[in-house]
C-alpha cells in the first residue's frame, strides 16, 4: 500500500511550484532523480549543501577490482552502514513522484540513487542507471546474492564488529579508521568462492549500455523532463538534460545549489524536493 502524501510546508514557495506547473501541465513527463530526493530520507550525497566539509572520496571502480585492500575496507564500512541503509524509508518527494505516475502525468522515471525509494514508495516504471546496493554480484561467475543476505555471512564472519559505531556516508557505507579494517574477513562468492562486488557502477565505471538505451529509450516517449534532487554533475545523468535540450523539450528543475547545465532550464524551484513535489501534485491536479 501506497503511504499518504506528506503535507508540504509553506516553505517551498507557491510562485516557484506554479511557474513549475505551468510548464509542465498537459505534457507526458519522464522525470531524472538524483541523490537529492533521498537526502530528506537520511541518505547523504555527494555534492549538496554542507557536503564538501564532510566530504571522502567515493569508492573508485578500479581499485575495487585490483586492490583487496579496498575489497576489505569497503566491506567493513558497508557492514556498520547497511543497517540504517537499508531502513531508510520513502519521503514526500517519492511518494509525490510514485502519485504522479499513477495519475498519469509521469510515464517513469531514470534514477542515479541505489537506494530502491521510488519501488517502495510504489513507482512502477524504474530505470536505475548506478544499479541498487540491495543486490551484490560476483565478478567470477555472475551469481546474484541479496545484500541482507550477505550482511548476515559478514556477521557471522565479524563477530562483534558491529557493535562500533560510524557515521553513514552516501554509497552506504560508513565512516571507520584504517586501523579498524585491519582484522575483517571479507567474504566470498558461495557458489565459485569469487570476489564480491556490490551490483551498482563505481566512480569511474561505465553504466552498462542496455541502461543507457532504456533510459534513452524512456525520454524519447516524453514531452518533458523533470530534474529533480540532481546536480547534474555527472555525465550520466547530464546527457539526459542534453538530449532534452536538443529534443526542445521544456525541461523543469528541483534543487538546491548549483546545477550544471542550468542555462539550459526552462523553471528552476531551489527548494528541497519533498517540500516541492507534493506542491506539484496538487496543482497539476487542479490543472
Amino acid at each position: 500500500m501506497t503511504a499518504p502524501l506528506e503535507q508540504p510546508s509553506a516553505s517551498a514557495g507557491t510562485e516557484g511550484v506554479d511557474a513549475l506547473a505551468a510548464l509542465l501541465r498537459g505534457r507526458r513527463l519522464v522525470v531524472l532523480t538524483g541523490a537529492g530526493c533521498s537526502t530528506e530520507s537520511g541518505i547523504p550525497d555527494y555534492r549538496g549543501p554542507g557536503t564538501l566539509a564532510r566530504a571522502r572520496n567515493p569508492i573508485q571502480h578500479r581499485e575495487f577490482l585490483t586492490r583487496p585492500e579496498v575489497r576489505t575496507r569497503y566491506w567493513a564500512r558497508s557492514m556498520l552502514g547497511w543497517p540504517r541503509f537499508s531502513s531508510a524509508r520513502p519521503n514526500a518527494a517519492h511518494q509525490a513522484l510514485a502519485a504522479l505516475e499513477r495519475d498519469g502525468p509521469v510515464l517513469g522515471l531514470i534514477t542515479q540513487n541505489v537506494d530502491r525509494l521510488h519501488h517502495a514508495a510504489g513507482s512502477q516504471r524504474v530505470i536505475e542507471l548506478h544499479g541498487a546496493l540491495a543486490r551484490v554480484r560476483c565478478l567470477g561467475c555472475e551469481a546474484i546474492e541479496s545484500r541482507a543476505e550477505l550482511q548476515e555471512r559478514l556477521l557471522a564472519l565479524n563477530p562483534g564488529f558491529a557493535e562500533r559505531t560510524a557515521e553513514l556516508r552516501p554509497d552506504g557505507d560508513a565512516e571507520l579508521p584504517v586501523e579498524a579494517v585491519r582484522t575483517f574477513q571479507v567474504a566470498d562468492c558461495t557458489r565459485c568462492g569469487g570476489t564480491l562486488k556490490p551490483d551498482v557502477v563505481f566512480f569511474g565505471d561505465n553504466v552498462p549500455p542496455p541502461t543507457v538505451e532504456a533510459a534513452f529509450a524512456l525520454l524519447e516517449e516524453g514531452d518533458a523532463l523533470l530534474v529533480v534532487g540532481s546536480s547534474l554533475a555527472v555525465y550520466s545523468g547530464f546527457r539526459f538534460l542534453q538530449r532534452a535540450a536538443e529534443r526542445h523539450l521544456p525541461i523543469g528543475l528541483v534543487n538546491i545549489g548549483e546545477c550544471r547545465g542550468g542555462e539550459l532550464v526552462d523553471v528552476r524551484v531551489e527548494a528541497r524536493a519533498g517540500e516541492v513535489l507534493p506542491r506539484l501534485v496538487a496543482a497539476l491536479a487542479t490543472g
